[in-house]
């Protein structure tokens, strides 16, 4: 039965590429063999804190050499060029949402052994305010999180730490504007002590939202936070 409303479903809602937005041909894959080389992977040269591109000189990003960080360590898997930001844009506004079998896919082949050696005991998801929530459909920081779990065997946990405010659109602000944009927006519903946490979202920029997060974590006992996103650049 199950086979069955699959195949149904693949025959209205055919799964598509996340790159072109084409039909896939082979429903194996999750992206069109001739798109795999769209999205640019971060290179080998990486921020060792948060995972954003450095010159092959630089051991850490200008923001993280200057300010001090409450998570240990990120990293990032895609740089956010305009191909990303297409895609991205069709996954959390436009329906898209098999986009992120290969997302979580990419995510776990390229940082997934990073992810390993740091040991998470749960992973969280950047939360959403319910009204945002409601408007979209979903969280697309939870929908990554969930494949991402299930791929690497470590489990979600998405009710103790909670967005109890809107706040605006980061986009537009400066690193200073996002600090004070997101100041106090995320409350813990639960304990989450002497957890090891990974945060998980969708795009990393100056790291305001996973610094508040990881602020509002370790207050409520959590041992360390890490974190990973899909992409990282300048929005």
């Amino acid at each position: 039965m199950k086979k069955i409303k699959e195949k149904c479903l693949d025959v209205l809602y055919p799964p598509r590429c996340p790159a072109c937005g084409g039909i896939l041909e082979d429903k194996q894959r999750s992206i069109c063999p001739q798109c795999e080389s769209i999205f640019h992977p971060v290179s080998e040269y990486y921020c060792m804190k948060c995972g954003k591109p450095v010159n092959e000189t630089e051991e850490y990003c200008s923001e993280c050499r200057h300010r001090e960080r409450k998570f240990i360590r990120g990293r990032s898997v895609f740089l956010y060029n305009a191909q990303m930001k297409n895609s991205l844009l069709r996954y959390k506004y436009y329906g898209s949402r098999e986009y992120g079998k290969y997302y979580a896919e990419s995510m776990c082949r390229y940082v997934g052994r990073d992810i390993k050696s740091w040991r998470p005991d749960v992973i969280i998801p950047v939360p959403l305010h319910r009204r945002k929530k409601r408007m979209r459909g979903f969280n697309q920081a939870a929908d990554l999180a969930e494949r991402i779990g299930k791929i690497l065997g470590i489990p979600v946990v998405e009710d103790v730490i909670y967005k109890s405010r809107e706040t605006r659109s980061q986009k537009k602000l400066d690193a200073e504007e996002r600090k004070k944009n997101l100041r106090n927006a995320f409350q813990a519903a639960g304990p989450v002590t002497g957890l090891r946490i990974l945060v998980v979202d969708d795009v990393y920029t100056t790291g305001s939202t996973v610094e508040a997060m990881a602020e509002c974590l370790l207050e409520n006992g959590a041992k360390a936070v890490f974190f990973v996103t899909l992409c990282t650049g300048n929005i």
